[in-house]
Formats: structure tokens, C-alpha cells, sequence
């Protein structure tokens, strides 16, 4: 498997260096790790991030809501930065930290690892699934082959969901899919 990395496009690059450049922006609680660095903060791995939601979600009809910056201090990922696409381009969200940081960076290790021992071709992004608050590095085949995409859940990851594991996406995705609902009866009495 061979890793393509995303460009993002000079929007998105632009509204995180002017976040990490404004005294706003660096005061949100995310962003403690930034306001002090040990040493130049720089945008990284860039992943463009995608949501699945709605109540039959198929990942054909995730839609692209913005782009993920890891944010580097020297050799340590420090947080991340969020931006959305705009009408006039991209601007910046809001910086996040905690676990999903580390399992981010787990989850792209992994991808590497995968990509020795494979053929295909994937481009990797980020997949948020809100009904499940779930995130999971999303290996996408853009050769056009949904079986090829693999989803690499991000911990913590829901009940019944092993995080780090490659799931094939369209298994994951059926694994998550709400269950038939069962009409309820009243009673009389």
C-alpha cells in the first residue's frame, strides 16, 4: 500500500499559521501547550476531515467539512488545529487536545506500517461519526475500489469497536449501523 499524504489546499495552511500567530486563538483551553513552545510550532500531516452521519450513513456519502493540522513543537505533537471551508476559503476552528492526539499519531504509524506490506494506493483523512463519537484515520482508495478502504478506529473508540484494529471500512460501518428497531406495544389495562 502506498500512503499518498493530502495537500491541503493555501486557505487552510494559511488559517492555522494565523492561529497559532493570534493571542485569541491561543487562548482557548486546547491550546495551553502552544502558548509556551519549546521551540517552533509547525503545522503537520495534514488530513482533510469528513463526517458520517445520518441515519443510514454509507461512506460514499461522507461530506468534506474541513482540514486537521497536527501541531509539532520541536519532535512532540503539542495539539491540533481545525479549519472549515468557508464561502471565501478556509478559517480556523479550534485547536484540540487529548487522546485523540496520540491515537492519531498511533493511527498514521500503523498506515505506514500497512503501506510496506501492500500494493494499493490510499490517501489518508480523518472520519468523524458523531452518532457514535467515534474518529477513525480513514484509508481511502482513490482508485475508486470502496473495498480497498480500510478505517482505523481512534481511542477511545465505541462499545464493541477495537481501537487501532484495521477494519475493512464497509465492515466497520455495518458494525456501527443502528440495528432494526423493534415498535413498541402499550399495554392496556
Amino acid at each position: 500500500m502506498t500512503l499518498q499524504t493530502p495537500q491541503p489546499p493555501p486557505s487552510a495552511l494559511r488559517a492555522v499559521l494565523a492561529a497559532l500567530d493570534s493571542e485569541t486563538a491561543l487562548r482557548q483551553p486546547a491550546a495551553a501547550a502552544l502558548r509556551h513552545p519549546a521551540g517552533t510550532l509547525l503545522p503537520a500531516h495534514p488530513l482533510a476531515v469528513h463526517v458520517l452521519d445520518g441515519p443510514r450513513p454509507r461512506l460514499s456519502g461522507a461530506r468534506r467539512t474541513g482540514w486537521r493540522f497536527l501541531i509539532k513543537d520541536g519532535a512532540d505533537v503539542a495539539a491540533a488545529a481545525e479549519v472549515v471551508q468557508g464561502v471565501e476559503g478556509h478559517t480556523f476552528s479550534h485547536f484540540t487536545a487529548g487522546p485523540y492526539l496520540d491515537s492519531t499519531v498511533r493511527a498514521l504509524r500503523q498506515a505506514w506500517q500497512l503501506a510496506q506490506t501492500s500494493r494499493a494506493r490510499h490517501q489518508p483523512r480523518l472520519l468523524s461519526i458523531p452518532g457514535h463519537y467515534a474518529t477513525a484515520l480513514w484509508l481511502h482508495n482513490p482508485d475508486g475500489d470502496p473495498a480497498a478502504d480500510l478505517l482505523i478506529p481512534l481511542a477511545p473508540a465505541p462499545l464493541g469497536v477495537t481501537a487501532h484494529r484495521a477494519y475493512p471500512a464497509a465492515d466497520l460501518v455495518a458494525l456501527l449501523a443502528p440495528g432494526p428497531t423493534k415498535p413498541m406495544v402499550l399495554g392496556v389495562s
